[in-house]
């Protein structure tokens, strides 16, 4: 299987992550043996989606999407633009409704990290290894 890459700009909607699920999964289809990402990613996707929906986007901005998988791995990248606010993992007690997705991303991700986007934001990114 060669590289392949899809990218979109999504609004700041909680439309979006359904979106990005949706590209995703268009992009898995169209590559050999891309199902074994499947589960794995669809979630990776959905939670970084969610998070910067919910906290890493200011009204009247977008959040971009980079999606790459090759024989080896699948790559997710969510760039916002808030650098302010950077993922933490935190332990949200059990009384908590939120607080869980970026540990169900390191659960299912063989790499997870966060860096600096130019010129504003951040780019939030996994690994999800066959």
């Amino acid at each position: 299987m060669s590289s392949t890459s899809s990218t979109i700009w999504l609004p700041r909607s909680r439309r979006s992550p359904a979106e990005a699920r949706r590209r995703l999964f268009a992009l898995l289809s169209a590559v050999p043996d891309g199902e074994r990402f499947q589960d794995s990613g669809l979630l990776a996707v959905s939670e970084l989606v969610t998070n910067a929906v919910l906290h890493g986007t200011p009204p009247g901005y977008l959040i971009y999407l980079s999606l790459d998988v090759d024989s080896t791995r699948l790559r997710i990248e969510v760039h916002d633009a808030r650098r302010d606010r950077v993922p933490v993992l935190s332990a949200p007690g059990l009384a908590f409704e939120a607080g869980r997705g970026l540990h169900l991303v390191t659960s299912v991700a063989k790499r997870w990290g966060c860096c600096p986007r130019e010129p504003r934001g951040k780019i939030v990114w996994c690994e999800v290894a066959a």
